[in-house]
């Protein structure tokens, strides 16, 4: 059996940290469907712009989104699609418990 060093404990528990907000998880969720500009993020989750945007500057810092410039807009996609996995089994596991 292999042993998985600290920083792999460390880099996952970062990764978890900014996935601790409940707007995160569905802006990871919604980008998990495909590339989102920030427009599509507001309509889709009913939140306000300058906090999608406040959070989506928070993902990308933890290296969970990437944001590619196309004209005036930001069009955001998952850097790993495994974080969509990951919120989505979280999403799902929530579901079942609360059943």
């Amino acid at each position: 059996m292999t042993t998985i060093g600290y920083e792999a404990y460390e880099s996952a528990g970062a990764l978890l940290r900014a996935l601790s907000a409940p707007i995160r998880v569905a802006i990871v969720t919604e980008l998990g469907a495909g590339e989102r500009c920030v427009h599509d993020l507001v309509e889709k989750l009913g939140a306000p712009q300058p906090l999608v945007s406040q959070h989506l500057r928070v993902l990308r810092g933890a290296g969970v989104v990437r944001g590619v410039r196309q004209g005036r807009e930001i069009a955001y996609s998952l850097v790993d699609e495994h974080v969509a996995h990951i919120v989505a089994d979280a999403v799902s596991h929530a579901r079942e418990s609360r059943q």
